[in-house]
């Protein structure tokens, strides 16, 4: 038994792993196991899980065939013996004290679930510092936060979860947005969540990884992600209600902004249902306080014409998309 597992899914990632692995081996916290889960790695990442597997006893191997992030996370889990649990990507990395402050955090406050800041990393640039805040949320409070997504994210790598969330719940197979996909079932888990927003987590956009590539088909999934989620708190207070719809709001304003930037607003069909859409929730979008100004700017602009729409977004994009994925 260990108080902590943290499981990190391995896929072709020889280039960052031992960054990644290096920032978990050496935090302030001691009482964990790290879990590698190479899943199916055609590169030396499973090799370079095996050296670190010799070197400390903290560490475990589970080699798989390639099954995708969630099976990954999925088996990671399975075998975890942690009293919590917590999910790093392998292109990613940690502050020292990251497990630490979370551990401490859910321990004081007794809650079910920890959660810490992000720094978006891109490559030349200085990872933007943004305010302190703590927080201690109810599962309605902190439903309505992920889902105005300002404050907190859905992502499953910055948080400290009991492991009785996981006692049920997995994570969806074949989904390219699985944390979306999983968000409202881990919150309907807890009873108590509580939100440090120092950021201690190191999010690394790569130009190939999922948050950095050009428009694609599994990029609709995103939309698909906070329907299911609205249609899973439909009915739980006007606040939830509002909180829920604007989420699918911006998702389809994300969705639309991948596709006009790669030119491919006539080449997916899809399109025409998205501007619909956003069109219909014309005035809902525009009395909502979570919307920027631009944003609702851009919404008038769609409201006129896609092309008028599409000069404002291609600019806007650039710092949203970053700020959000």
């Amino acid at each position: 038994m260990c108080e902590i597992s943290i499981i990190v899914p391995v896929y072709n990632v020889e280039k960052y792993l031992k960054k990644c692995v290096d920032s978990i081996l050496k935090q302030t916290f001691k009482d964990f196991e790290l879990i590698l889960v190479d899943d199916g790695s055609p590169d030396s990442s499973g090799a370079i899980c095996d050296q670190y597997a010799e070197k400390d006893s903290r560490v475990k191997v589970i080699h798989k065939k390639n099954g995708g992030l969630s099976d990954a996370r999925n088996a990671g889990i399975e075998v975890a013996k942690g009293k919590y649990l917590g999910f790093i990507d392998s292109d990613d990395y940690i502050a020292e004290d990251m497990y630490e402050l979370l551990h401490n955090n859910i321990v004081r406050e007794n809650a079910d679930l920890s959660i810490c800041g992000i720094y978006h990393v891109y490559d030349g640039k200085t990872p933007e510092n943004k305010p302190e805040k703590y927080m201690i949320l109810n599962r309605n409070e902190a439903t309505v936060l992920i889902f105005h997504g300002n404050q907190i994210s859905d992502h499953a790598v910055n948080k400290l979860y009991s492991k009785k969330i996981f006692s049920k719940l997995r994570y969806p197979l074949g989904k390219y947005h699985e944390d979306s996909f999983t968000i409202v079932g881990i919150l309907d888990q807890c009873e108590k969540v509580v939100v440090d927003t120092r950021q201690k987590y190191y999010y690394y956009h790569r130009d190939d990884s999922i948050t950095s590539q050009a428009f694609s088909k599994k990029h609709l999934e995103y939309i698909t992600a906070w329907e299911r989620n609205e249609q899973k708190v439909l009915g739980r207070s006007e606040v939830i209600d509002e909180a829920a719809h604007q989420r699918v709001c911006f998702a389809n304003f994300l969705v639309l902004d991948k596709i006009v930037n790669a030119d491919m607003e006539k080449k997916v069909p899809e399109t025409k249902t998205i501007v619909s859409y956003l069109k219909a929730n014309y005035m809902f979008i525009m009395r909502n306080q979570i919307f920027t100004r631009n944003r609702k700017i851009s919404m008038s602009l769609l409201m006129i014409s896609l092309k008028f729409y599409k000069i404002p977004s291609m600019i806007q994009n650039k710092w949203i998309n970053k700020k959000n994925e």
